[in-house]
């Protein structure tokens, strides 16, 4: 979801954000030792074929934020549409991956017990819990005791992008299992990043580097990048950068056939149905809606495949 605060938001630290600006995270990073760059064409080839990896969607968090954040108001579909912004319904997922030899695996964390019923804990003041809207979160099923009733330890983790909504978990994640993300998540610099950046350091606290997928250029031109994650053709992270800049969607082969976890590169069933890129959440809304339209692509070439997005279904 959101990465940023609204200007109203900025009035306690107006006086510090004039003078400078800092990164999203000072978390260390590491290239990935996970993958191999492959084109869209091999990919492709694959994914309709049964996979070996079973996946499993949870809703970690049940969530009521503003539609303007989620959905660009300003498209002409939007307005078309007679659409305003309003509160919108939502959900945090972690999405579990079951693979027969890599065993299990998540993408994206949901929320850690703590993060909600204790986030100063964590670094999160009342300003940045104020512009999360942490009042209208309600836990259904945190990480922690989720990976507790599992019969296998957790292999790894795998993020759609770095915004809060998506690391929430990362507490109750065990120290020393790996993290993948994409490449400059932590980087870009902003005024607002004087609030957000002690809140991501501290959710990604005790934990090691950041591993960045190490995304080569798609010969076929249909990505910015994708890697065979586990070089066996059953997982694949496609760099579909706007939402922030490491944005990475993930295809998955299960024995059902493909699915498809977007990210916030679309949070809302509209948005995704109409081709409209989120709102104010989003980080660069061409780069967005331009990825955007590369996942539909991709979804309507391979009709069974199902599509999970950011916090709707």
């Amino acid at each position: 979801m959101s990465g940023r605060i609204p200007r109203t938001a900025l009035a306690a630290c107006a006086a510090a954000a004039v003078a400078s600006s800092c990164a999203y995270s000072s978390h260390a990073v590491r290239p990935s030792d996970l993958g191999q760059p492959i084109s869209s064409k091999v990919m492709e080839a694959a994914l309709d074929l049964p996979g070996p990896v079973t996946l499993e969607t949870i809703v970690s968090a049940d969530w009521v934020v503003p539609l303007a954040g989620l959905l660009n108001l300003g498209h002409p579909k939007a307005k078309a549409a007679g659409l305003r912004d309003r509160d919108e319904p939502m959900q945090i997922y972690l999405h579990a991956l079951r693979h027969p030899t890599r065993g299990l695996w998540v993408v994206d964390t949901g929320v850690a017990k703590v993060f909600k019923d204790h986030p100063s804990d964590l670094g999160i003041g009342w300003l940045v819990a104020r512009e999360l809207h942490l009042e209208k979160m309600t836990t259904r099923t945190a990480l922690g005791p989720w990976l507790a009733a599992q019969k296998e330890p957790l292999a790894g983790v795998m993020l759609t992008h770095l915004h809060i909504d998506h690391i929430s978990g990362m507490p109750d994640v065990p120290r020393g299992t790996p993290t993948y993300a994409g490449p400059g998540e932590t980087t870009p610099r902003a005024a607002t990043h004087l609030v957000l950046a002690g809140s991501i350091d501290a959710l990604l606290a005790g934990h090691g580097p950041l591993r960045q997928w190490s995304f080569g250029p798609d010969p076929d031109g249909a990505f910015d990048g994708i890697v065979d994650v586990f070089g066996d053709g059953s997982v694949f992270a496609i760099f579909v950068p706007g939402h922030t800049p490491g944005s990475t969607a993930y295809a998955v082969r299960t024995p059902k056939g493909p699915v498809l976890l977007v990210g916030d590169n679309c949070h809302t069933r509209w948005g995704w149905d109409n081709g409209v890129e989120p709102g104010h959440y989003t980080g660069d809304q061409p780069l967005n809606a331009q990825s955007l339209g590369r996942l539909r692509a991709l979804a309507a070439r391979h009709p069974a495949m199902v599509v999970r997005l950011g916090h709707q279904d």
